[in-house]
């Protein structure tokens, strides 16, 4: 994808606007993708070409936003720190959801070559959308969060917002994680005859 070389470098920027620019284009690569799924469903264009990279996809978008993330957050000041958590991103964390994305895409390439395509299931899918609603979140968190501190916001909206963004940012990054371990799971049991064991 286009966007992902944008995402990651802009996010990263000393600057207010460029972060907000890494915002706004992962937000429409993030709708763009899920538009895409959706018009082939709607009209019956799913392809096993498609099948596979559909994923693809999501893991670029998914690494040109959590290796920023991390770097950030376990870089800079505590303002940078994971909201709600109190913390920079955990390395447990990117190695569970990197790990459990590694092991998929193995395990797919050696359903291939047996003969079976293993589509995007469902709570694969749920994983992938909590992951982005994290990252959408805290890739406005940060630019918003820089922007209050230049023009010294202390009202009551601002106050309103803040706490609603830190939950949603500790929030979401939970039930990402346990949606990432719960999706590797459901597919290994889905495709168990796959490992040998029997349906």
């Amino acid at each position: 994808m286009v966007a992902c070389p944008i995402i990651f470098f802009a996010v990263q920027a000393e600057g207010i606007t460029e972060r907000f620019l890494g915002f706004i284009v992962f937000v429409l690569a993030a709708l763009s993708d899920a538009l895409d799924g959706y018009i082939a469903r709607r009209y019956d264009l799913v392809t096993d070409l498609g099948k596979l990279l559909d994923p693809i996809a999501d893991k670029l978008l998914l690494v040109s936003t959590f290796i920023p993330i991390f770097l950030i957050s376990n870089g800079g000041t505590e303002s940078e720190y994971i909201p709600w958590w109190g913390a920079p991103l955990p390395l447990w964390v990117l190695i569970v959801i990197f790990g459990r994305e590694a092991f998929i895409t193995l395990f797919r390439a050696y359903a291939t070559r047996q003969g079976v395509v293993i589509a995007a299931r469902k709570f694969g899918k749920r994983k992938t959308l909590l992951q982005f609603l994290f990252a959408g979140g805290l890739l406005f968190w940060y630019p918003i969060n820089m922007l209050s501190t230049v023009q010294a916001w202390d009202g009551f909206g601002w106050h309103l917002s803040k706490g609603f963004l830190t939950a949603w940012s500790g929030i979401t990054l939970a039930l990402a994680v346990l949606m990432t371990v719960y999706s590797l799971f459901d597919y290994l049991w889905s495709y168990r005859s796959l490992l040998g064991f029997r349906s």
